[in-house]
């Protein structure tokens, strides 16, 4: 696996994987590599393009009051996962290569990213696109491989791409779950061995209400008695939601594409997850109402 630390070494090794016409994968990550990382660098391979990976923990997508500096940081842990999962090529840039002095612009987003995160951590989205813009322009890859955890992520990202007209295929890859049903998610492991006991409820209480929608009932009960039930277990519950998957608008009823979105924090951990609102998932349903 190449390694690149500079724009110089990272062109020189992006034009030696072109040279035999082959297409580039670019799987963007801040690092700390869980399972759900690989499944990205499994899928980028898999479409047969030669798989690129970034690790750069962004501090543009942090807001004053979130703490950058406690983001969990593994470098050489990272590189020896991509070794293992057949990364063609890792770019590690530093803070000054992505943001210069003297720079004056970033990406302003609206429409996908105006609720939910967007509300809850504003400037977020601001950072997240930016980022995203300046590695295609950097990597100028062909597709670019995102995990479905982050949903309203992904959304914002496709917009993106689309409206300022970038050579590039964003392609989402199903979320990556623990046994018990819990997304996958570097955070994790700050979980206390009673909040990692919790944690998974917040995966039921989706699919409970999902199995529900598609039995006929009211998504706004539903809704309520999910964000009601999450408090009772102790989550702070910043958001539980039915929307449109694409636009990330709040609907009313089991539209085609609708997501169920949720955030909750538990303890210092915030956890965010989401299900196809039509979807029956295979992970465990365990949900215990403490009522």
């Amino acid at each position: 696996m190449l390694v690149a630390r500079t724009l110089a070494d990272l062109r020189a090794a992006c034009a030696d994987l072109r040279r035999p016409a082959q297409a580039l994968a670019l799987v963007p990550t801040m690092g700390a590599l869980h399972q759900g990382h690989r499944a990205l660098v499994r899928a980028a391979t898999a479409s047969g393009a030669a798989p690129v990976a970034s690790i750069f923990v962004n501090p543009l997508q942090f807001a004053a009051n979130e703490d950058l500096t406690r983001y969990p940081r593994d470098e050489a842990g990272d590189l020896a996962t991509l070794r293992a999962e057949g990364c063609a090529l890792a770019w590690l840039p530093d803070l000054a290569t992505m943001y210069p002095d003297g720079e004056a612009t970033t990406i302003t987003v609206a429409g996908p990213a105006r609720h939910w995160e967007g509300a809850a951590r504003p400037g977020h989205f601001r950072g997240v696109a930016t980022v995203c813009a300046k590695l295609f322009g950097q990597v100028r890859p062909d597709q670019a491989y995102f995990g479905e955890k982050d949903w309203q992520q992904l959304q914002v990202i496709r917009r993106m791409v689309t409206d300022l007209l970038l050579p590039l295929r964003v392609v989402g890859v199903e979320t990556v779950r623990e046994a018990d049903g819990l997304a996958m998610s570097s955070r994790n492991r700050f979980l206390s061995p009673q909040q990692r006991t919790q944690a998974p409820m917040l995966a039921a209480a989706l699919r409970d209400v999902a199995e529900r929608l598609a039995a006929g009932e009211a998504a706004p009960a539903l809704l309520a008695e999910a964000r009601a039930v999450l408090q009772r277990l102790d989550f702070a519950v910043d958001y539980f939601a039915l929307v449109d998957g694409e636009t990330l608008s709040p609907v009313n009823s089991a539209i085609p594409g609708a997501r169920l979105i949720a955030a909750a924090g538990l303890g210092t951990v915030r956890l965010l997850d989401n299900i196809a609102a039509g979807q029956a998932a295979a992970y465990p349903r365990k949900i215990v109402d403490p009522a």
